[in-house]
């Protein structure tokens, strides 16, 4: 197979996905390791489509989560190290890969702190992230019962790997899911 390219991702993701929420966190994790890249002077479309492609199974074989990705992206021909990096947001969960590289590292940590901000959006009034500041993040981050899937101490394991303080984190990570909040359903309401 040649560089996949984000249509392909589409394709594979929009075949095994059906879920809207899904869609919109795959969109999410995109957008904000689009936005590391771009910080870091990496390959932002690599970047982005491993974040795309990373729950791919999620939906259709959550027990098998990382093993069936695997297996797809295998057989459609996609590169082995894009692979790995996929499984490794998934690390001491459904796989032993480590995140090692700098977008394996933002990929696990950020996976779930995306989920925390899009909570968040949803119970402000404004439903909208364009809006919101890292503070309200935080806030909601102290009642361990508001978005309870969201694993804090993964994310914070993942901010230390990555040598960075969680409130950076969270800025970033907020700043990179508001360049996709219309494509999320986080853009607000019209009233």
């Amino acid at each position: 197979m040649a560089t996949p390219n984000r249509n392909d991702a589409m394709t594979l993701l929009t075949t095994y996905t059906k879920s809207e929420s899904l869609i919109h966190h795959a969109q999410a994790v995109e957008a904000v390791l689009r936005h590391y890249a771009r910080k870091w002077g990496e390959d932002e479309e690599k970047w982005g489509l491993i974040g795309l492609l990373h729950d791919l199974d999620w939906e259709q074989f959550p027990d098998q989560h990382c093993a069936k990705t695997t297996e797809i992206l295998t057989e459609a021909g996609w590169p082995a190290d894009w692979i790995r990096s996929i499984r490794s947001h998934a690390w001491g969960m459904f796989t032993d890969d480590k995140p090692e590289q700098p977008m394996e590292k933002v990929l696990y940590t950020i996976d779930e702190l995306t989920g925390l901000i899009t909570a968040t959006a949803l119970v402000r009034p404004s439903k909208s992230i364009l809006d919101m500041q890292p503070k309200s993040v935080k806030k909601k981050w102290k009642d361990k019962s508001f978005a309870a899937g969201a694993n804090r101490e993964v994310i914070t394991q993942g901010a230390e790997l990555l040598g960075e303080p969680v409130d950076d984190v969270i800025a970033e990570t907020l700043a990179g899911m508001q360049t996709v909040a219309a494509e999320i359903g986080l853009a607000g309401t019209d009233d």
